[in-house]
């Protein structure tokens, strides 16, 4: 296996060594959890890597994910290749946007990202409407997780509190929210104790893009999750 990365600046090798474990002891504990896994060098190999795996006029959907743009996987989905159910399409309304979601349940291949990887082999995802994690869960054939190395995390309290300070704040920054986090940056309470892992006190953050929060671990049927990791920061 082998590692590159496009972080801004170069790491030197001690560094580039370290996080080459890293991203080999996350794989591996993945792949322990029945959840296929692989490294791309950057996202521009992400839709060559689509193309061999995605079964040609297969069906298709996708969650809200901007790795998927930064990647040119929408672009990709929308070639023409397959039958697309997008929920980006202009102009749809309300009421096309649910029938697109309930569509996705059974799609031959459901594409996404994760808010963060743990070392054990975790997927941890929160979601506020939640067809993501829905999809994610049950239904599609196959879920293909566009995945940035830099989501890596040693454990779920640090998932946890990468989502509080970095995932959720950018999200509800985009979708102009004016949550807490949109004025601070972080979560009102991003300290992750254990008495408020996962959630905060009931009706704290009224305008919350966190009403959901999902781990992934060891999966019932083998390789129906694909992770592919882009050595490239991308997406939130």
């Amino acid at each position: 296996m082998s590692f590159s990365w496009d972080q801004g600046e170069k790491m030197d090798k001690n560094m580039n060594a370290i996080q080459e474990m890293r991203i080999a002891r996350t794989i591996k504990a993945l792949e322990a959890n029945h959840i296929h896994a692989e490294y791309l060098g950057d996202k521009t190999a992400v839709t060559p890597r689509l193309q061999e795996l995605m079964a040609p006029l297969s069906t298709c959907s996708v969650g809200g994910s901007q790795t998927l743009f930064e990647c040119g996987v929408i672009d990709f989905l929308r070639s023409g290749g397959f039958t697309f159910y997008d929920r980006y399409a202009q102009g749809l309304g309300k009421e096309e946007i649910r029938k697109i979601y309930l569509a996705a349940f059974d799609v031959d291949y459901y594409l996404a990202s994760a808010n963060a990887v743990t070392e054990h082999g975790e997927l941890y995802c929160v979601d506020n409407n939640s067809n993501r994690v829905a999809a994610m869960l049950y239904g599609p054939r196959k879920v293909i997780l566009i995945v940035s190395t830099d989501k890596i995390v040693p454990d779920l309290a640090a998932a946890v509190c990468r989502v509080k300070t970095a995932a959720a704040p950018a999200n509800a920054i985009r979708l102009e929210r004016g949550t807490f986090c949109t004025k601070n940056g972080h979560c009102m309470n991003p300290a992750c104790d254990p008495r408020n892992l996962m959630a905060l006190g009931a009706g704290a953050c009224q305008n919350t893009v966190c009403s959901n929060a999902v781990v992934f671990g060891n999966q019932r049927e083998d390789g129906r999750m694909i992770v592919l990791f882009v050595g490239q920061s991308i997406g939130y």
